[in-house]
């Protein structure tokens, strides 16, 4: 399928807000998104019985030639079966009128993209991990979501309430004014709509496509190196010399206290056993309401605390240099798993990744995952051997620098944006992610999973590599100085 491209000038843009609906429009969202999912296991099943069909045909020792036919997972394909299936099918036919076709189309344009993301990482052609075949969505588990492409879309002057199709009319928790405004003085148009229910209540997201001005950035000369950290979430360090420091909010730390006294109010209530079908009791189901709500405040007060932070840097900076973090393996540290996730480090790189290059000219730099920023001295490049995460303070040998390892860290990620040109401050110029080389001349890269001691057949990545020993004896200066200025 053709992916959408904006007009020149124009970027698409995602407006979200909270709705307030009543007991039936809650009932017809929910349905709505029961419907998505019920496509999208029938869209499943459906390509996946002519595979199963065709290797039982094979142990019969029927020829290739006469196997049952490769159903296809084509979106236009799956909507043709699903419209005739519909009518038949007693899974659907008593109740698929109830809802729009937009839910329907919802589960089957899903399904057709987990087919199409499973084939491409079986033939190479996908980045990151490898895509299993599609699995049905448990009516338990799965995240309540449905998209409207076509009908009535819309903000309504009121700037209270929205239209969906076959939903109606929709108050919302929150004005609508940032979207309205623009699509009043034409410089918006609305494409689609997604509700979606998430931290206990339902959201709709418009992508709209806005007219983008020119914004500048305050300093578009100046580099600033980002060291995240579980003390300090942040310590920022530019090319001028300045360091300031984003202490560790630690919003998960501060609920603990009121998270531990309502997860033992909710262990004291009867609540659900898969085991022997048994119901949870009207008691749990109010007590687990209100240990969620404590946990959906310190996901929203982390998101506002990360959200603010990405904005700033990206609308003051030139260029900022990050690193690459292996957060997977972090979080296996049980002494700093909590702190960790607490802190977001995952979606700090993520949010500026994206408004670097959408909203300002700033350009983002990332360090290799294997530079060592905290070994190298920011005075005279020397590399030391060790340096344990205990010691706080680095202490150079060769040019006797004592300085504080964060500090340290975040001035050597500063430097690193000298290879890397600076943005003009223009929102409009081109972006691209530099990638900085290995100065330690590292060509090792981090298993995403634990490897095997015997390679299996057909095994993605074949034989495991034997065990490869790095041995430092002393200090050393790097070839290349890496200078502030």
């Amino acid at each position: 399928m053709k992916k959408f491209q904006p007009q020149p000038g124009f970027v698409v843009q995602a407006f979200r807000f909270a709705l307030d609906p009543n007991a039936s429009q809650e009932c017809a969202l929910r349905s709505h998104c029961g419907a998505a999912r019920a496509a999208y296991n029938w869209a499943v099943g459906w390509v996946e019985a002519s595979w199963w069909q065709r290797k039982a045909e094979a142990t019969y020792g029927v020829p290739e030639a006469e196997l049952t036919d490769w159903r296809p997972w084509s979106l236009p394909s799956l909507r043709k079966a699903f419209n005739t299936a519909k009518h038949t099918d007693p899974r659907f036919a008593a109740w698929w009128e109830e809802n729009s076709k937009e839910a329907y189309n919802t589960g089957l344009t899903n399904a057709a993209a987990a087919f199409d993301n499973y084939a491409k990482s079986k033939q190479g052609k996908r980045r990151g991990k490898r895509v299993g075949m599609p699995r049905l969505k448990s009516k338990r588990k799965a995240r309540l979501a449905c998209r409207f492409t076509t009908g009535t879309i819309r903000v309504d002057g009121d700037g209270r309430h929205v239209t969906l199709p076959r939903l109606g009319t929709l108050r919302t928790h929150e004005p609508t004014v940032k979207l309205l405004a623009r699509v009043q003085a034409g410089t918006a148009r609305i494409l689609s709509a997604t509700v979606r229910h998430e931290r206990g209540r339902w959201f709709v997201s418009f992508q709209a496509e806005v007219k983008r001005d020119l914004v500048r950035i305050a300093r578009p000369d100046v580099a600033v190196g980002i060291d995240l950290g579980v003390k300090t979430l942040a310590v920022m360090a530019d090319s001028t010399g300045e360091i300031r420091t984003v202490p560790h909010p630690g919003h998960y730390d501060a609920a603990r206290k009121q998270l531990r006294r309502a997860s033992r109010t909710v262990s004291r209530r009867q609540g659900p056993d898969r085991r022997t079908g048994r119901k949870p009791s009207k008691r749990w189901e109010k007590a687990n309401a209100q240990r969620n709500k404590v946990h959906h405040r310190v996901t929203n007060l982390r998101e506002d605390a990360l959200h603010k932070l990405t904005t700033s840097v990206a609308a003051e900076y030139g260029t900022v240099v990050v690193e690459d973090l292996n957060v997977a393996g972090m979080l296996k540290n049980r002494r700093l798993a909590r702190r960790i996730a607490d802190a977001g480090f995952g979606e700090i790189r993520r949010q500026l990744t994206d408004k670097t290059r959408q909203r300002h000219a700033t350009r983002l730099v990332t360090a290799d995952r294997w530079y060592p920023s905290s070994k190298t001295c920011s005075g005279c490049s020397a590399v030391k051997a060790k340096l344990p995460l205990h010691v706080r303070t680095y202490e150079c040998d060769t040019c006797h620098l004592v300085i504080d390892r964060d500090d340290n860290a975040a001035l050597n990620l500063a430097a690193l944006a000298a290879a890397a040109v600076t943005g003009t401050g223009v929102a409009a110029d081109q972006d691209t992610t530099v990638v900085v080389s290995k100065p330690r001349g590292a060509d090792r890269k981090t298993r995403a999973t634990r490897p095997r001691h015997t390679a299996e057949a057909g095994r993605a990545g074949g034989a495991t590599l034997p065990h490869q020993r790095q041995t430092e004896t002393r200090d050393r200066t790097q070839a290349e100085a890496l200078t502030l200025w």
